[in-house]
């Protein structure tokens, strides 16, 4: 059989190291005539403060909006978009987690575009971007700073919602460690796990490819060394860069292959019952990693592999030592994977499964198909 074709959208510069954010500022300062407004994470307050002090000096016009705590709703979008309107920006700067990234990059799509957003949610519906986007991670997790997507919650609906298009992927992405090493133990956890789930289901994704398997299998290696470690030592620079790397290889499988059943089932877990997304994922991680083994018993080996796990007698006991893999991992970052210590209990089974199976964008690239009680029983599993 050929390969398939396969399509890696990506920033026009991406610049990744250490103290890298000087060289986003000569960046910013060289664009032709630029009105920035920044969107940031409430925690980076005091960077921001820097980064408008050093690019007023050479005489840009900044302004600035702190995006609201937790993921960005349809409700804080529109509110952000009528402010960001008001300053006529021709640069949207990104700067912040992925909440804050997600929110600057529909800012930039928005700002002079027709469409509503509502009609956007889906693979490609998004037609055009008029204004300059920059993009700068303060965490290592959800890789929005290299993906064509962005995720907003419907209040209404109680779920998440993505907007994927090309329209999306920045034009410059600055990747600088040393913003990460500030985040909380708790954070850095999930956001670590967060990245390692794009990782490991980009690479056993039924639409997998050898040119991403690349980004995923050095994804999961990186995630496997240096996440407990950055998690317990923030200021370990090695563990922080080689987690920043980590994740900038999962957002790089975002685009050409996406995620699926883990991240299908999280979803609800975030709309309605406001579970921070990388811990939903770990919540589920290694239950569906189980369930999906023996639809690709190889590839989760791989993986397995790439986690550290020992080899088996065969690819499928591999796969499983894997899975213990992902348990022991989670429990080093003192993540606790019981549904019910987060406030959910066994009688929203049935509603999440329903909710859950609405997302067939990512069920649809699962390994192996998920039928309403196969979802009801990997929410179970997760009551243990």
């Amino acid at each position: 059989m050929p390969m398939r074709t396969i399509t890696l959208l990506q920033p026009n510069r991406l610049v990744f190291g250490s103290g890298c954010l000087t060289n986003a500022l000569d960046y910013l300062s060289a664009l032709p005539q630029p009105r920035i407004h920044i969107v940031y994470s409430a925690s980076l307050h005091s960077t921001i403060d820097h980064l408008k002090r050093q690019l007023s000096t050479t005489g840009i016009p900044v302004t600035s909006d702190r995006a609201s705590a937790g993921e960005p709703t349809l409700s804080s979008f529109h509110a952000a978009l009528e402010r960001a309107r008001a300053t006529e920006p021709t640069c949207i700067l990104g700067i912040g987690g992925g909440s804050a990234l997600d929110l600057a990059k529909l800012l930039a799509a928005f700002l002079h575009n027709a469409q509503r957003i509502e009609d956007t949610f889906g693979i490609g519906l998004l037609r055009s971007r008029n204004c300059h986007l920059v993009c700068i991670p303060s965490t290592s997790g959800t890789g929005s700073e290299v993906s064509p997507n962005a995720i907003l919650l419907d209040e209404t609906a109680q779920i998440k919602k993505g907007v994927i298009s090309p329209c999306l992927v920045p034009d410059a992405t600055f990747i600088d460690p040393t913003l990460t090493h500030s985040v909380p133990p708790a954070v850095t956890a999930f956001t670590g796990l967060d990245a390692l789930t794009h990782c490991i289901e980009a690479y056993t994704n039924k639409h997998a490819h050898s040119l991403v398997d690349l980004y995923a299998l050095e994804g999961i290696r990186l995630c496997a060394r240096f996440l407990a470690r950055a998690t317990h030592d923030g200021n370990d620079a090695e563990a922080r860069e080689g987690l920043s790397l980590a994740s900038l290889y999962g957002g790089l499988c975002l685009g050409p292959v996406n995620t699926a059943a883990v991240h299908a089932l999280a979803y609800p877990l975030g709309g309605e019952f406001h579970i921070p997304h990388g811990l939903s994922n770990a919540i589920l991680l290694s239950t569906v990693f189980r369930f999906n083994a023996a639809a690709s018993p190889e590839r989760h080996a791989d993986v397995a592999l790439a986690l550290g796990a020992e080899l088996k007698s065969t690819p499928l006991e591999t796969a499983y030592a894997g899975a213990a893999q992902l348990e022991a991992l989670t429990r080093t970052c003192n993540i606790d994977t019981n549904l019910a210590h987060h406030g959910i209990g066994r009688n929203s089974i049935s509603h999440l499964a329903e909710a859950a199976l609405t997302v067939q964008r990512l069920l649809s690239n699962n390994p192996r198909e998920l039928t309403r009680h196969d979802v009801e029983q990997i929410y179970a599993a997760c009551f243990a």
